[in-house]
């Protein structure tokens, strides 16, 4: 199904492709030779770097293998098939989703195992699982519960339209004030047994999301959420609530995934156990926020540097300079419609004067974004900065997920900026 993809009809009026293209296939970008520094196709242009793609995945890859985890990337950052594909082919033990329209394109796609990492709720996401389920016997779908009144409601729909297996789920542990999941012990086992009382259910593990825990003392509440993670796995395991098989433990976003893994790998369960961490920022990192995350990684867990360079941010987006209405001041065609600012804004990387020989960008330092408009961006300037109207800016960003959102369609480019492949997302 992926080759569909490649057969996508582009044109001038999909964002980052000259006016002048009409229906050219999306596999047959490649063949355009086309470069993002000889001004070849507009700006702003968010494309993503293949070599640092590789090289993350590597890492990921090299990280599972010292854990003995295995991985769900979530699907949500990058909503390409294309890369899911990438990241199965890398030993991806499934794939990830926050919603049912995510599922969905996932199906559509062939993906065939699949963690919705939120609860399953309502008529047509509840019946469309259903239906894949008995559909397709090579479907394995895993999906979260954290109340006896959810239980069942999916136990009542699954007797009504028998997918012929039960419905696998993970019992979900959540914080005080956080988002969803039991807060005690006394609520996980409630419905624990409300899952192992179900002939339609089949309880095969216990999940947790730590990434919003934020502060300064959010490593101690991360501990103490996955201890209190391990605890409920080992009280459900005591009561012989889960169902035959491994049992899943699985927490770990992007930002603290060797501390998921080093909890988990001491679970002490008597069961075979699988440890899944979801995160889905490593294939592309970041400028901000995850290459703070990745920092503090470091400094807990100091043997990750024995695996080698850390995750390279693969994500640039370059627009023009297009204003320079006051001293210390720059306008650039790039803004709130083009790239992430919910974390950090846009960093000022490198820039390149068109025409200039040999081709290739030179560092920026000193420049930052101040701002943003829906279509602009605010440079602040040094005073002995190089930029003038006309001149070309990539920029990092952070939080890839909503920069992805951004971008129906994103290049492909080796370090020399030939552009050679694009992406498809599926927001």
């Amino acid at each position: 199904m992926l080759s569909e993809i490649d057969s996508t009809l582009l044109d001038g009026r999909c964002k980052g492709l000259p006016g002048h293209v009409s229906r050219l296939a999306l596999g047959a970008v490649p063949a355009q030779g086309w470069n993002v520094l000889a001004e070849d196709l507009p700006l702003p242009l968010a494309v993503l770097h293949e070599s640092a793609l590789r090289h993350n995945a590597a890492w990921m890859k090299e990280f599972l293998a010292r854990t003995g985890a295995v991985v769900a990337p979530h699907g949500k950052t990058t909503m390409s098939p294309q890369l899911f594909q990438r990241q199965i082919d890398d030993g991806a033990w499934a794939m990830t989703v926050a919603t049912i329209q995510q599922l969905q394109v996932a199906r559509y796609y062939g993906f065939e195992r699949i963690v919705l990492a939120n609860q399953l709720v309502g008529r047509q996401a509840i019946g469309y699982v259903l239906d894949e389920l008995a559909r397709d016997p090579k479907f394995e779908f895993f999906s979260l519960v954290d109340s006896v009144a959810q239980v069942q409601v999916l136990a009542r729909a699954a007797a009504a339209r028998d997918p012929g297996r039960p419905l696998r789920v993970l019992l979900e542990c959540g914080f005080h004030g956080g988002r969803t999941g039991v807060r005690d012990l006394s609520a996980a086992l409630a419905v624990a047994r409300a899952v192992a009382s179900s002939p339609q259910l089949s309880l095969v593990g216990v999940e947790g999301f730590e990434g919003l825990m934020s502060g300064p003392d959010a490593g101690e509440k991360v501990a103490a959420f996955l201890d209190f993670l391990v605890e409920v796995a080992r009280a459900v395991e005591a009561n012989d609530l889960f169902a035959p098989g491994p049992v899943l433990l699985s927490a770990g976003g992007s930002a603290y995934y060797d501390v998921v893994t080093a909890k988990f790998r001491a679970a002490g369960l008597r069961r075979d156990t699988t440890i899944l961490t979801r995160s889905g920022c490593y294939i592309t990192h970041d400028c901000g926020t995850y290459a703070e995350h990745f920092e503090q990684a470091v400094q807990r867990s100091p043997h990750l540097r024995s695996i080698g360079e850390g995750p390279r941010a693969a994500i640039e987006v370059w627009a023009y300079v297009q204003s320079c209405p006051e001293p210390g001041r720059a306008l650039v065609t790039m803004g709130k419609r083009d790239v992430s600012h919910d974390a950090h804004l846009p960093a000022a990387l490198r820039w390149y004067r068109p025409g200039a020989e040999p081709r290739v960008p030179q560092p920026l330092t000193n420049h930052s974004c101040i701002g943003l408009n829906d279509q602009h961006g605010y440079l602040k300037l040094p005073h002995d900065s190089p930029l003038q109207v006309g001149d070309m800016v990539g920029f990092g960003i952070s939080h890839p997920c909503l920069t992805f959102d951004k971008w129906p369609v994103m290049m492909l480019v080796d370090d020399d900026y030939d552009i050679i492949g694009a992406i498809r997302t599926f927001f």
